[in-house]
């Protein structure tokens, strides 16, 4: 689980730079660029939740005793 949840970090900070360089800034909210907002708030969501459940994961582990 732990590699799964790497992987899904990785996905999600790689589509956040895919989508930063397809906003044009000139009319952020116009055509293509609102579709890229959206998926950086979406990806950017995405990583934060995901970052949550592994330092969550973290204490329960230490509070188990366990290694994460």
């Amino acid at each position: 689980m732990k590699n799964f949840l790497r992987i899904i970090l990785v996905v999600a900070s790689s589509m956040l730079v895919f989508n930063l360089t397809m906003v044009n800034w000139k009319t952020p909210t116009q055509g293509d660029s609102l579709i890229a907002l959206i998926g950086i708030l979406a990806s950017a969501s995405a990583f934060v939740l995901i970052w949550i459940l592994i330092l969550s994961l973290k204490i329960s582990a230490e509070q188990k005793g366990k290694k994460f």
